[in-house]
């Protein structure tokens, strides 16, 4: 029996190119984002199907497996709405139109039945009312689930990123694979170290996703003093921010800083392009992080192209992309917890 993956709010394919490096079969990816298209099918080689999950149905995903296949669908829906600092906002949430996305994730699941789901979030999810629904449903339809808070340089992603994985199964009880790597021992240097050097607004000839945000000459002067790991507090006195002088903004010690190359990375928002934001400079060159490096800290290979030759570029829309992806590496955990359950049962993928 071929095991089958549909993956819903699918992005530019960070999820589903780590199932597929993990030895699944993704076959049908869905988002409602056209930007995304591109990116999913030039490197996956997966048809993307642009439509709104509230529209989409379990018939609609079910004519597209094989009659004997073991049924998997996968949904990250947006993490916006269940965000940190959004979260303080308690049920103000709720007035979010991406809120309830999960709850149709979940209508979909009693719509298709499939053997094996799986769902990725943020961290605050776990304490909300919608997921408690979602939960329910699950339980409702006869899955067992197994689902958790995961530090990901336990992983091999080298960001201070948490995340929230669920998996659930109708087989029997499922087990997130334990960590598979010493988060000592994740750096920023063994990923992106070897990249072609570059200006800040400059580009690699030979990788136009390798180019860096341009920095106004105030901003060169503050990165110039810069130290790996330190922080704005390193800077001249006239270099410093006036939000920076108020005792509400001595807390924010890592925007304006520098990465360290034997340290793990900050986590990767669609921001992390833009100096300012966070701990975005580059270890040693006077610029932030280029698209390419974001990219490869969300351990995307070096080979992923995020650049449709027939459209204009807009940087913007590539750094969301690459932020609000899955990290591949996580990815291909879920994958690989899907294959070692399915070995357990005796069904050869």
């Amino acid at each position: 029996m071929p095991a089958q993956i549909v993956d819903l709010f699918c992005g530019i394919g960070g999820l589903t190119r780590g199932l597929i490096n993990s030895g699944l079969n993704v076959i049908a990816g869905y988002d409602i984002d056209p930007t995304c298209q591109y990116t999913y099918e030039h490197n996956n080689h997966i048809d993307y199907n642009i439509q709104n999950v509230r529209e989409l149905t379990g018939d609609d995903i079910n004519a597209l497996y094989d009659d004997d296949a073991v049924k998997i669908l996968v949904g990250c829906a947006p993490c916006q709405p269940f965000s940190q600092m959004r979260f303080k906002l308690g049920e103000a949430n709720a007035q979010d139109e991406k809120y309830n996305l999960l709850l149709e994730y979940g209508r979909l699941i009693q719509e298709v039945h499939p053997t094996i789901v799986s769902m990725e979030n943020v961290p605050q999810i776990e304490d909300t009312n919608i997921f408690a629904e979602f939960l329910n449903i699950l339980h409702t339809n006869g899955y067992e689930t197994d689902y958790r808070v995961i530090y990901c340089p336990d992983y091999g992603i080298p960001q201070t990123r948490r995340r929230f994985v669920l998996v659930g199964s109708n087989l029997g009880p499922i087990n997130i694979i334990a960590p598979t790597h010493n988060r000592n021992e994740i750096h920023v240097r063994d990923f992106i170290h070897d990249l072609p050097p570059i200006e800040a607004g400059g580009v690699d000839p030979n990788d136009a996703l390798h180019r860096s945000a341009a920095l106004s000459e105030r901003n060169l002067k503050r990165i110039r003093h810069s130290i790996p790991g330190g922080t704005w507090k390193d800077w001249p006195e006239e270099l410093r921010c006036e939000c920076h002088k108020k005792p509400t903004g001595q807390t924010y010690s890592s925007v304006y800083g520098r990465m360290t190359w034997d340290q793990i990375g900050p986590t990767i928002t669609t921001q992390f392009y833009n100096y300012g934001t966070g701990r975005y400079g580059h270890p040693d060159q006077d610029r932030a992080l280029s698209l390419r490096e974001g990219a490869m800290l969300q351990t995307f290979p070096d080979w992923y192209d995020f650049i449709d030759p027939e459209k204009n570029f807009v940087f913007s829309d590539i750094a969301r992309h690459i932020g609000n992806a899955v990290p591949v590496r996580l990815g291909e955990v879920i994958g690989e917890t899907i294959l070692t359950h399915l070995e357990e049962h005796g069904i050869d993928v």
